[in-house]
């Protein structure tokens, strides 16, 4: 499958470190993405329920996969997760927990609450290049997504 537009995917990431390196392997990866950034939980629901600084809702489209780090300061990426899966209205949206944490206690947790992939993220930027190409080859090139009905 050919995409004619950049996916809108939604980054939850709180480490300007880990957001550059992000930007850029999506930058250089074989498929066009429109990247929204937002660095703290509370921030992607609001972002997602388009409230806050994100109403009216044509400045906060819905994007077509998220991206979260667990390790966020406020609330946790593992509240968002729960908060985004028990939402009827946002369960169908693909969430990839891309995280430092390999621990089992994170891994569980995350697939309970309904993640789509658990991603531990790579130290070196050439291996993270890997990772970001194999989630573009499978989730937007290989994988049927649901398109937005609301």
């Amino acid at each position: 499958m050919v995409r004619k537009k950049p996916m809108r995917v939604l980054l939850v990431e709180d480490n300007q470190h880990d957001i550059e390196i992000t930007q850029r392997a999506f930058s250089q990866g074989p498929v066009k993405v429109d990247l929204v950034v937002v660095r703290y939980g509370q921030d992607a629901l609001d972002y997602l329920n388009h409230q806050g600084a994100y109403h009216p809702p044509d400045i906060s489209p819905r994007p077509e996969m998220i991206l979260l780090d667990l390790n966020l300061p406020r609330m946790d990426g593992l509240e968002v997760l729960e908060k985004i899966k028990k939402d009827k209205n946002l369960r169908s949206i693909p969430v990839i927990v891309l995280t430092v944490s390999g621990r089992n206690q994170d891994i569980k947790p995350s697939y309970e609450l309904g993640a789509n992939t658990y991603i531990q993220k790579p130290v070196e930027f050439s291996d993270f290049l890997r990772v970001v190409k194999g989630i573009q080859e499978y989730w937007m090139g290989i994988a049927a997504l649901p398109e937005d009905s609301s």
